[in-house]
């Protein structure tokens, strides 16, 4: 797949603003975006520990992905994000070694990404994302 690095991971938050005060206030991180993801029904807000970012999602709908995990299984940890050279060759490899696929073909994500998602009931229960930084 050509995993590169840990690009991000995804916590589902009820609240972000008093999820990012946490952060802020108590860890002592610093929060350097929040972005609106309308055709996910999100918002999220980005922090990096070193060499990895942390991506908090608040869902924007009672029908967003978020708002239905948060209903499920409360808040916490929600997907493992690896960066990948090119999503689409990852997901066909993916579907040749019998993975089930939540997207068949990459779509936009938060910070300019192109994004997919694997299934986790293929991945031991890891919602597993992977993300490609678009040539400029």
């Amino acid at each position: 797949m050509n995993i590169t690095h840990i690009e991000h991971i995804g916590i589902a938050v009820r609240d972000l603003e008093a999820t990012i005060d946490y952060y802020e206030q108590v860890l002592g991180l610093s929060c350097y975006s929040v972005e609106l993801v309308p055709d996910q029904q999100v918002r999220t807000a980005f922090f990096k520990v070193g060499e990895t970012k942390l991506e908090l999602l608040e869902a924007t709908s009672p029908e967003s992905p978020i708002a239905k995990f948060i209903e499920q299984r409360g808040e916490g940890l929600h997907h493992l994000a690896f960066a990948v050279k090119a999503v689409q060759p990852a997901l066909d490899l993916a579907l040749q070694k019998n993975i089930r696929l939540i997207d068949q073909a990459p779509r936009p994500g938060a910070e300019g990404l192109n994004i997919a998602f694997l299934h986790p009931k293929s991945t031991f229960s890891v919602l597993t994302e992977l993300c490609e930084r678009p040539q400029s």
